[in-house]
């Protein structure tokens, strides 16, 4: 049995019905009445095409966070509540005239919407167009990449700002190279398509794919399960059934909303990649960049000594570069004696930049050749200097709270208008992301500032 996640991010990072913004358990007594007649043949067509039933226990409705799986009766944990057969969209759905023309370091995302755009295309004679129907047009998707520059303003201070430029790029680099055999091959599908349209596919596809052994793969009822970070669930290939197949994690009340875990994302990821947001996620991380002074006087001796020790910290975007080093920090938590969630490479950095001497620094050096090869790893045996390297990181860390905190009373100011508009909606799923980036920034300098006491005692 294979765990099937929700497919990675473009690399190198690491799905979205329409207003997926999920809060918590929602019951289908809040809006199962706005079900339509389009989610009562649904679930029949897609067994009578499976040739065997899906699920007895789920039915599809609508909260007012879009399209959702509620429980049609009593689900006890363990349960199976849903089966699919490996009749699944993939890229090997893909036409093989096209298939032979295009680069091999097309991605699988940009193959499976190609499948997906040819399927549109046919409309009502698509074996899919039920299913084809029934996703969110481009004016309901809620990704950074469809916002607008007003509104990833809004992230500026969040790395999602900086990554919503890049997956941008990305995706209009991967298009660019596949037009050609676009073109060439069946203009009479793709003679008409343009980037939007393809930017619309590929997201669609990165935000309600699995990866499954069958690779990415669309897997039709069960991409209309939301997510909730806490949950167990998560959707399970099995190469012997030729199944995926999700198990309940708890127990369900009849009509309670059925929810599964997507993966262990940030805010940040979750609003990239699928569109929306958790109130209060508990992967929320934060990346700052930290780099040694250009005024140092030791700017060229540290600079090489960390460029020829340190492990590499962050991988940068296609076509993003940056002279800095980025660091990704997790919440830490309250009396963690190690302070896990704050990258040993960070703290290394620090005790670097503390030196104010060669023969400090060859000493770091000296201590790393003998022991893991890693500069600056082990608490520096000089109390003073361990003070000073982590107000040296304490200061960078306040800095980006005080910038955080500043973005977010900025998006208090911003102009309103109705209480429904995209606007209104995005901006607070920015606030989203940066309050929960500033959550872990404080946990940060909290701890830093309780490990110094600790060192004075």
């Amino acid at each position: 049995m294979i765990v099937g996640g929700r497919i990675p991010r473009f690399l190198p990072f690491r799905p979205s019905s329409s207003l997926l913004l999920l809060r918590r358990r929602e019951f289908c007594s809040v809006a199962s009445s706005e079900s339509s007649g389009e989610c009562d043949v649904f679930l029949p067509w897609l067994q009578r095409k499976a040739g065997s039933e899906i699920s007895s226990t789920l039915f599809i409705g609508f909260s007012k966070f879009g399209r959702s799986l509620f429980a049609s009766k009593s689900i006890r944990a363990g349960d199976c509540i849903l089966r699919v057969p490996f009749n699944q969209i993939t890229q090997e759905n893909l036409l093989p005239e096209i298939e032979s023309h295009l680069v091999s370091d097309v991605s699988s995302i940009s193959r499976v919407a190609l499948v997906l755009l040819a399927e549109k295309k046919l409309g009502q004679d698509s074996e899919w167009a039920p299913y084809i129907t029934s996703l969110p047009s481009i004016h309901e998707m809620h990704s950074t990449i469809f916002w607008s520059e007003e509104e990833v303003e809004m992230l500026h201070k969040s790395r999602v700002y900086r990554e919503t430029m890049d997956k941008k790029a990305f995706i209009e680099n991967e298009f660019s190279s596949i037009r050609p055999a676009l073109l060439s091959c069946v203009p009479q599908i793709y003679g008409d398509c343009k980037l939007v349209d393809f930017m619309h596919a590929y997201s669609l596809v990165e935000s309600r794919a699995w990866r499954t052994s069958l690779g990415v793969s669309l897997v039709p009822f069960a991409d209309y399960l939301n997510h909730d970070g806490v949950s167990e669930a998560v959707l399970l290939s099995d190469d012997d059934k030729e199944i995926s197949e999700v198990i309940a994690d708890r127990d369900y009340a009849a009509c309670e909303q059925v929810l599964i875990r997507y993966g262990k994302f940030s805010n940040a990821t979750l609003l990239l990649d699928f569109g929306f947001t958790l109130p209060c996620n508990i992967y929320d991380q934060v990346q700052i960049c930290m780099d040694v002074p250009l005024g140092d006087p030791l700017y060229k001796v540290k600079s090489e000594l960390w460029k020829k020790y340190s492990l590499p910290t962050v991988n940068n975007a296609p076509g993003f570069s940056s002279s800095g080093n980025f660091f990704t920090l997790k919440k830490v938590k309250t009396g963690s004696k190690k302070g896990k969630g704050i990258p040993q490479a960070l703290r290394a950095l620090s005790r670097v930049l503390s030196a104010t001497s060669n023969e400090e620094l060859k000493a770091m050096e000296t201590e790393a050749a003998e022991n893991d090869g890693r500069l600056a790893r082990r608490t520096l045996k000089d109390m003073s200097k361990e003070i000073l390297a982590h107000h040296i990181l304490l200061a960078q860390l306040e800095r980006a709270v005080h910038s955080h905190v500043a973005a977010i009373t900025a998006l208090s100011s911003a102009q309103t208008y109705n209480d429904h508009s995209r606007f209104t909606y995005r901006r607070q799923m920015a606030r989203d992301v940066l309050e929960g980036e500033l959550c872990v920034l404080r946990s940060a300098c909290d701890w830093i500032k309780n490990y110094c006491l600790r060192l004075l005692e």
